[in-house]
């Protein structure tokens, strides 16, 4: 094959021949106030022309071409020309031979069909860093050239393996530090889920893909006592170890919070407080929500999170999205709760904005697609949970952090809804209510058939309690006894929102030692103000093994 020929197709060959032969072109351009071509005058009479680039040969320049070069012609791309590069790199290659045959490592990459692409297209086309048998990584252009008798490509391939390396490091270094933050995350995360007497739980937390810098999302379930149960999810706003390290830090003042058992607007408050000191530049949205199986709702208060969703037994999906105040960390705002219905056969989730949230689509849509799927979920929470994540197309690697809480009041009959019971008395009067309430704790725990020692307990934990309210609290008052399969509540409220405490009754004292007694014969015991004014006292006691 004439490579001269071929050299005369190369890009700019033919503007330079032209520029040559033109005398329209090539004439002293002075008297029209353009710069005259460098090669066409000289600088002094002494200094002779500088050699133009159309006289330089060709194939020695290529030759000395740090890069590697050959050039293929035709349709099924016979060899025409390797330089000593690529000769070095590949070893000797023979002319007149299918790219295929000649050039296996352009096979073995799969450019063999670029090189057709580049042929029928007439435009050149690159591919970046692929890693070549000799175990360096080159990028090649393949550039189509042509002549009156056929077409070719010329294949240039610069060696990039510093580059390569480079950023296989960077890749690494990266990939440490994401699991770095995924392996505190999981660590600041509950290990192990609280599982509440009457509610059945389940969650999931998915990281983004290796792609994506580990978030701030966080979940957890935490037993106040009473049978109520505090349910919370968040999302620290940023990426990587300083998201997941404040995470935990939100994440364990929640849980040293809700011992106060507040109500949810004064625990968003506290924690408010505490993520502007921890990072003024750092804020989070989270949801706080307590159950109360007397109630049978969900009160919640909501900063800045996304709406809470509840399915009723009927399938129909409520969102909860009244009232919502700004994100943690903001500052100088009144937080409020509100309350949705959470009735036996209801299910409701909590989840984050990776599962909702998709850079195509409107936020709404994607929360109005998740309330679609609950809708038709059935099942337990886990696979509730599960299905909800595969409905909006999460995998591993989604492109950012989720985590759902998914939560069933059960719906109890039969032999089940034996062990979940409840019973109320009015305390009306005054010192005659006392006997009243022994004698009512007595026949409810007879029916209930618990066994003596813990009906004798019982009852004397309700006649403590209903002494205690009598003597320091205030109409209206109410003792209510509450069975799970798990434990025995015992429960009395009155109108004053001042809390008893335990405290050291002095020999002399006629009394003070009420919540003593509770606290000593009880497995837990507590207070806290309810949010019409007044206060509940509370002790409970663990069933060894359920009653025959």
């Amino acid at each position: 094959m004439n490579f001269t020929r071929w050299s005369a197709r190369l890009p700019g060959t033919q503007r330079r021949a032209a520029a040559r032969t033109d005398p329209a072109v090539t004439h002293d351009r002075r008297g029209d106030g353009s710069v005259p071509a460098a090669r066409a005058e000289h600088l002094t009479d002494d200094a002779p022309p500088a050699p133009a680039v159309d006289e330089l040969p060709v194939r020695a320049v290529l030759e000395r071409v740090p890069a590697l070069v050959a050039l293929v012609h035709g349709p099924d791309h016979r060899l025409a020309y390797v330089n000593d590069a690529y000769a070095t790199a590949f070893g000797g290659r023979p002319a007149g031979e299918p790219a295929g045959e000649a050039l296996p490592e352009l096979r073995d990459l799969g450019l063999l069909p670029l090189l057709d692409q580049v042929l029928r297209s007439g435009k050149p086309r690159t591919v970046k860093s692929r890693k070549a048998p000799d175990g360096r990584c080159y990028t090649f252009t393949c550039t189509p050239v042509a002549d009156g008798d056929g077409a070719g490509v010329l294949i240039f391939a610069t060696d990039v393996t510093d580059h390569a390396e480079a950023a296989e490091r960077l890749r690494a270094s990266e990939r440490r530090q994401r699991e770095t933050a995924v392996t505190l995350q999981r660590s600041l995360l509950p290990q192990e889920l609280e599982q509440p007497d009457d509610l059945r739980i389940a969650v999931a937390y998915q990281p983004g893909g290796t792609e994506t810098a580990v978030g701030g999302d966080w979940y957890d379930v935490i037993t106040l006592g009473g049978g109520r149960t505090a349910l919370v999810i968040g999302d620290v706003m940023g990426r990587g170890v300083r998201a997941a390290a404040v995470m935990g830090q939100l994440r364990t003042a929640v849980r040293a919070y809700a011992r106060l058992d507040l109500p949810p607007h004064e625990i968003l408050q506290l924690l408010d407080g505490l993520a502007t000191e921890i990072d003024a530049n750092q804020i989070a949205t989270c949801v706080y929500a307590i159950h109360d199986p007397n109630e049978g709702r969900l009160v919640y208060a909501s900063a800045g999170h996304l709406p809470i969703l509840v399915r009723d037994e009927h399938g129909t999906v409520l969102r909860a999205d009244e009232p919502t105040g700004p994100p943690l960390g903001t500052g100088g705002w009144m937080h409020a709760s509100g309350s949705v219905p959470l009735a036996p056969g209801s299910t409701a989730v909590l989840y984050t904005d990776g599962l909702v949230e998709r850079r195509d689509a409107d936020l709404d849509e994607g929360i109005e697609a998740l309330q679609h799927a609950l809708a038709g979920a059935t099942g337990t929470p886990q696979v509730i949970c599960d299905r909800l994540l595969r409905s909006a197309g999460v995998t591993a690697g989604h492109d950012d952090d989720v985590a759902v809480l998914v939560l069933q009041h059960p719906a109890r009959t039969g032999i089940d809804g034996d062990l979940f019971r409840n019973a109320a008395l009015e305390l009306l009067g005054g010192v005659e209510a006392a006997p009243r309430a022994r004698a009512f704790a007595s026949g409810v725990l007879t029916s209930w058939r618990f066994p003596a020692d813990l009906h004798d307990l019982g009852v004397l934990a309700a006649s403590e309690l209903v002494a205690n309210s009598l003597q320091h609290g205030t109409p209206p008052m109410r003792l209510r006894l509450r069975r799970t399969d798990r434990r025995l509540i015992i429960e009395v409220t009155d109108g004053d929102d001042h809390l008893p405490r335990r405290r050291r009754a002095e020999p002399g004292d006629e009394s003070g030692r009420g919540i003593a007694i509770v606290a000593t014969i009880a497995s837990a015991w507590g207070c806290r103000r309810t949010p019409g004014g007044g206060k509940a006292v509370w002790c409970e006691f663990a069933l060894p093994n359920k009653p025959s």
